[in-house]
Formats: structure tokens, sequence, C-alpha cells
């Protein structure tokens, strides 16, 4: 395989890898969607498609593989090789968050919600802004990007809390609540983990661009590590 295969290559895993982006935020936009509307069809086909995702992140890895036992890459070639392989994994366990809250979603589509969901697709928009913003800067190779990205999961960490405290209080005063407040965290839980996620991909732009394994939020707590 010549240079300018080879590029092709890097590309096409590239672009295919964008696509995987697209297609795990959507499913966790529609889960956290299903989940206000209390739909749920629509919380069942996101988790029907998981298994999309899934396929997706091993055809990227397999021809990853390839490429490394074929080709030999060196210095920025088997960095991109190797960062689109831990990109796809982050990507893959995303989808698997989405489909946790879809299931979740199909659960609470039974009876009414315990409150308006307010600070839960807050946490949604974030995690899918970091996402997109974290895929950007791997195909900008911008590694300020990703650390600029990475400083939202502070806010979606805050609403994570907060959005711990509420039900915590509603679970006090209420026993017949704690279900469904314990449904409502775990989604919560999920997104978190989303934002977590993503934060991990801004940290693989980094090793992309410099070659260095840095961390861009240290101080995330064991219970989120």
């Amino acid at each position: 395989m010549g240079r300018a295969r080879l590029d092709a290559e890097l590309r096409a895993l590239e672009q295919d890898l964008l696509k995987m982006g697209q297609r795990v935020e959507q499913a966790v936009r529609l889960a956290v969607q299903a989940l206000a509307q209390q739909d749920a069809d629509l919380a069942q086909r996101i988790v029907e498609t998981d298994v999309e995702i899934n396929q997706m992140q091993r055809h990227l890895e397999e021809r990853c593989h390839v490429l490394i036992a074929t080709q030999q890459p060196a210095a920025i070639d088997l960095r991109i090789i190797l960062s689109v392989v831990g990109i796809a994994t982050d990507l893959e366990r995303m989808g698997d968050h989405a489909e946790g809250i879809a299931k979740l979603a199909v659960i609470l589509s039974r009876e009414p919600l315990l409150k308006p969901l307010i600070d839960i697709p807050r946490m949604m928009e974030l995690a899918c802004g970091m996402l997109r913003k974290e895929l950007q800067a791997f195909v900008d190779r911008d590694a300020d990007a990703a650390q600029e990205a990475a400083a939202a999961d502070d806010e979606v960490d805050a609403l994570y809390d907060q959005v711990f405290r509420e039900l915590l209080v509603f679970m006090m005063n209420d026993p017949r609540t704690i279900r469904r407040a314990t449904y409502l965290l775990w989604v919560a839980h999920n997104l978190e983990r989303v934002a977590d996620r993503a934060t991990n991909i801004g940290e693989r732009v980094l090793f992309l661009v410099t070659g260095q394994v840095e961390e861009l939020n240290p101080k995330r707590s064991p219970r989120r590590a």
C-alpha cells in the first residue's frame, strides 16, 4: 500500500468514525426525548438499534488492526489509528448509556413522571455538545478545542449533583417515590458518563496532536472514574 492509499484509508476511517459519533449522539438525544415524552415505542427502537452501534465499533476496530498488521505505521499515522480505536470504544460505550436510558424510559412510561424534566435534558444537551465538539477537534487536530470542550464536564457534574440532591428529597419526603426517583437518578448517571466518555475523546485528541497522554479532568471523583 502506497502513501496515497494509506492516506485514503485513514481519511475513510475518520469519516466512518464521525458517522458513528453522529449515530451515538442521535441515540442519546432520542433516548432522553422518549423519556420526556413517555414514548415507549421510541425508547424500544433505541434499545434495539444499539446493535448497529456495536457493529460500527467492531468494523472500525477490525480495519485498524488490519492497517497496523499490514502497514506497520509509525509516528502520526500510528497515533491516528490508535486514536480511532480508542474513540470508537468510547462511542460504543456511549451507545450503551443511551440504551440504558431508553430501557429506563420504557419502564417510566408506565406511570406519570415524578417531576418535570429540566436538569436531565440540560445534561443531555451539554454532553452531546461535548461529544460533537470533541469529534470536530479530532478532525481538526485541535488540542485547544479539545480542552475547551472538556471543560463542560464540570457543568454536567454539577447538574448531576443537583439532580441527586433533588431526588433524594423526594425519596425522604415520600418513600413511595423511591423507585421512580432511583430510575431518574440512573438516567442522570448515564448522561454524566456520556460526558466523561466525551472527555476521554478529548484526551485522545491531545495524544494524537502531542503524543502525550494527559488527563483533561484529573479532579473527577472516584465514583465517576
